[in-house]
């Protein structure tokens, strides 16, 4: 561990917003919490970039991690999905390596960075080394001193907010470890993993969940876990399980023949949520282990995939409600709960909506559980050809509101941009099973949509408490959902049946259009005080190998096709949405319409989390996290008023501007893509005439096996053997990123060596 500190500078930022205080009263709008209260309103009051002047947004400032791979330690930074905290002119963000910083709110000038090192004990099976925030607390015996609770996946620090060094009383020299309390032995530290969602603090509380790697399939792994420490000292207050682990814990009798005694998982990585009247906590559960295979869990697997509230000073479960019966599709509960406070049929009330990725918004009391609208169980496909499957009979759906995300998948949901791509895309879903949502996975292959990321997803959704109104960033990708039986050869697995391991798929001429028709991303308004649905608007312009395809080549598109993304918005106090488009643009959309108003460039092809600020200086800014691996930054956007500044860690200039539009572009191709995606997409071949699989396997071997092992057989990341997809399809999940894969630029792979790659991978799987 090791912090690099720049006092003068954190000295300067700190007297500076003290001296720019006229009279004692603060213009300063802060943001204290990832969810910006913590309530997860994801509002702010900020409102000096209105509907009138947000087409004047440039970027002022960008700052860069400068993370890279580590061949030392096998490890990538992915996605860099931080959301700054934002107090007394200083942001405290976290990195994909899980360690933070400080930097200054108006320039982006980073102050101080701590190490965690992290990285030290090797890669992150699956999910890879991503972070979202740190939290903050301050400590009211100590002059009210800020500190920054920092989790990462296998420890929690107390940094000194001014200088980012531990906290010597915090623990053992401040550091406490987060994988000592787990109910069974943990053979390797890297089967947990705490450091994905921030934690959350109540009072002199901080609490912290965990996740058990979707890639780890073994018997006995450990359950999810919730703790809770003293905020001061690091001491263990208590310890919450997500699965039963005595047969008188709630919920051990919804599991068959004790299954909870060796079943893990059931993880708590979304975000948290408190209840700070009250002493509550809310979150989600997730799938137990193995997502799609639940043969050696059989029943309904309560509390798994539910939502439960605890109270937050002693641990103890007040009440749950399972959105899920025995999940057989990795429908996590991964969004942030919200506290909402409606009138429904005239009654006022507190309750807890709960978007999901099953695209229902479950809303509840938040006191007594007791849903809002009533949830009805209903019949579900049950029949199987999985061994020893047995699928549960109903699941619950919620009357209203109504589903923001399409469910299940029918010919009649078929492409249609073209009656050839209709007639292709009709082609390719009558290979596999479809059906209404919840239809089960099989052998033979199951096209289940939404898919396992949504959805909604941890980006979760904005409440406006002057509306009524919930605003959801949702997609709808469909996921091929096949099981296969285990051959013993992957060591991360032993279970008889897996829905991990690679399913071999023909190619298929649509390539990377998908089967459905557009949108495939929408941003919803839902009023919860009648549970209707208010408007829903599709967001971003789409894939540019979609667009460049020679089937579409004559086409003329819709402007928004809708770009998939998992990441975060906000509302502003002028009544604005900001949101990142999944396509290399941040969009601002009017809440009361949903119409887009304007949309700006960013460096990278996603953004993921969103928040908003105004410093004491009085100016407002608005800052996406953006990119992976080396290519990521954090683009702060403000009000254009002089020449912009760059970060202090920043390795490039930040643009003059945003490219700001005021309306839909038309259906050119668009101006986010990759050039080399784009022009590769319109040859609609590989830019290679003779791509070569020695070629592809050196390309390979850099860039890809320290995630899929060698020769793709699978190591942190699954196996990518037995391959068949086409070019076109690689060089988009290899742009623009897909699932837990984060995008990787041109810098770092060329469109040949994608080519070579390919056809190594071809070569692999003869």
């Amino acid at each position: 561990m090791n912090v690099k500190l720049h006092p003068g500078l954190l000295v300067c930022a700190i007297v500076g917003a003290v001296l720019a205080t006229p009279s004692g009263q603060s213009p300063q709008v802060e943001w204290f919490y990832y969810g910006g209260d913590a309530a997860s309103s994801k509002f702010s009051p900020a409102g000096d970039i209105t509907r009138q002047n947000v087409e004047r947004l440039g970027i002022a400032w960008q700052w860069e991690p400068g993370e890279k791979p580590l061949e030392q330690y096998g490890t990538v930074p992915m996605r860099f999905e931080n959301q700054p905290l934002m107090v007394d002119g200083v942001l405290y963000v976290t990195t994909a390596y899980n360690n933070a910083a400080a930097l200054d709110a108006e320039t982006g000038k980073e102050l101080w960075r701590f190490d965690a090192e992290a990285v030290k004990l090797g890669a992150i099976p699956g999910s890879g080394f991503k972070h979202r925030a740190p939290a903050l607390w301050r400590d009211s015996r100590d002059g009210n001193r800020l500190r920054v609770l920092l989790n990462t996946r296998n420890q929690l620090f107390s940094l000194d907010a001014q200088t980012g060094r531990p906290v010597a009383s915090f623990g053992t020299n401040g550091v406490v470890s987060l994988t000592d309390a787990y109910p069974r032995p943990i053979s390797d530290v890297r089967h947990v993993n705490h450091g994905a969602s921030p934690p959350v603090v109540y009072r002199d509380i901080v609490v912290v969940g965990s996740s058990i790697p979707d890639r780890y399939q073994l018997m006995n792994e450990p359950p999810g876990i919730v703790q809770g420490f003293d905020a001061r000292s690091g001491r263990r207050l208590w310890v919450w399980n997500a699965i039963p682990q005595s047969a008188t814990d709630f919920g051990a009798s919804t599991w068959e023949e004790g299954s909870w005694r060796f079943t893990g998982h059931a993880n708590v990585w979304g975000p948290m949520t408190v209840d700070a009247t009250r002493g509550l906590l809310y979150f989600g559960t997730s799938t137990p282990g193995n997502d799609y295979y639940g043969g050696r869990r059989l029943g309904k697997n309560e509390p798994a995939e539910s939502i439960v509230c605890l109270d937050i000073t002693t641990g103890q479960r007040k009440w749950s409600f399972q959105m899920i019966h025995h999940g057989l599709w990795d429908f996590d509960n991964p969004a942030a709960p919200n506290l909402v406070t409606i009138a429904v049929d005239g009654k006022r009330l507190d309750g807890v909506a709960q978007v999901t990725k099953q695209g229902f918004t479950y809303v509840f009391d938040r006191v007594t559980g007791e849903p809002v609208w009533p949830i009805v169980e209903r019949a579900v496909p049950t029949d199987t050809d999985v061994p020893g499957e047995k699928v549960w009979p109903t699941q619950p759906f919620p009357t209203r509101p109504p589903a923001f995300a399409r469910q299940g998948v029918s010919l009649d949901d078929a492409n249609d941009l073209t009656p050839e791509v209709k007639e292709l895309a009709q082609a390719e879903m009558k290979k596999y099973r479809i059906g209404p949502l919840f239809t089960p996975p099989t052998l033979r292959g199951t096209l289940q949509l939404p898919g396992d990321e949504g959805g909604a997803n941890w980006g979760g959704a904005i409440w406006d408490a002057e509306t009524g109104r919930l605003y959801v960033r949702s997609k709808d990708v469909i996921r091929y959902s096949r099981i296969i039986a285990s051959d013993g050869t992957d060591k991360f697995i032993d279970h008889a049946y897996s829905g991990h391991l690679p399913a071999p798929r023909p190619g298929t001429p649509l390539g990377a259009i998908p089967l459905i028709r557009p949108p495939w991303a929408r941003l919803t308004a839902i009023d919860l005080n009648k549970g209707d649905i208010v408007w829903q608007v599709p967001v971003g312009e789409g894939s540019a190998a979609v667009r460049n395809h020679p089937l579409l080549k004559s086409v003329k598109l819709p402007d928004r096709l809708g770009s998939p993304s998992n990441g975060g918005s906000v509302l502003t106090g002028s009544g604005l949405i900001f949101v990142g488009g999944g396509d290399g643009h941040l969009y601002a959309f009017e809440k009361d319409s949903g119409r887009e108003l304007w949309r700006g460039r960013l460096p990278y092809v996603n953004a993921e989390n969103v928040m908003t600020y105004r410093t004491r200086a009085g100016r407002q800014f608005v800052l996406a996290s953006t990119g992976a691996g080396a290519d990521a930054a954090l683009v702060a956007f403000a009000l254009e008023s002089g020449a912009p500044s760059s970060g202090a860690a920043s390795t490039s200039a930040a643009p003059t501007s945003a490219a700001p539009t005021s309306a839909a572009p038309t259906s050119a191709a668009p101006t986010s893509a990759a050039p080399t995606t784009a022009a590769a997409g319109a040859r609609g071949q590989n830019p290679s005439p003779t791509p070569g699989a020695s070629s592809g396997q050196a390309a390979f071997d850099r860039v890809c096996s320290v995630c899929h092992g060698r020769e793709a057989r699978g190591d942190a990341g699954p196996r990518l053997v037995p391959f068949s997809r086409e070019y076109d399809e690689l060089l988009a999940i290899v742009r623009e990123g897909k699932g837990q894969m984060p995008p990787i630029s041109a810098r770092d792979v060329s469109d040949d060596n994608v080519s070579d790659i390919a056809a190594y991978l071809k070569a692999l799987s003869r």
